[in-house]
């Protein structure tokens, strides 16, 4: 596991990692955390910025910063192929 997840499971949390790229992995999870009802519940969804953008991906300069039209071009096209 990894700290921040044995974290909330000492604090009896029923913990799931998961790929938060993966729509299946993201409905698999919440349909397993509807099922666990005598404790709390926590998805920690694993990410990449940008993903899928060439000139985006794991660019944290990008976080909260709008592209102009041509860059918004790009990565629609970028997107298309993922």
């Amino acid at each position: 596991m990894e700290p921040v997840a044995d974290k909330w499971k000492a604090f009896g949390w029923d913990v799931q990692i998961i790929d938060g790229h993966s729509i299946p992995q993201i409905i698999q999870a919440t349909e397993l955390a509807k099922q666990v009802k005598r404790q709390p519940q926590m998805v920690i969804a694993k990410t990449i910025k940008g993903k899928g953008v060439s000139f985006m991906e794991n660019q944290v300069d990008w976080h909260g910063v709008a592209p102009k039209p041509d860059q918004v071009t790009r990565a629609l096209n970028d997107l298309k192929d993922c």
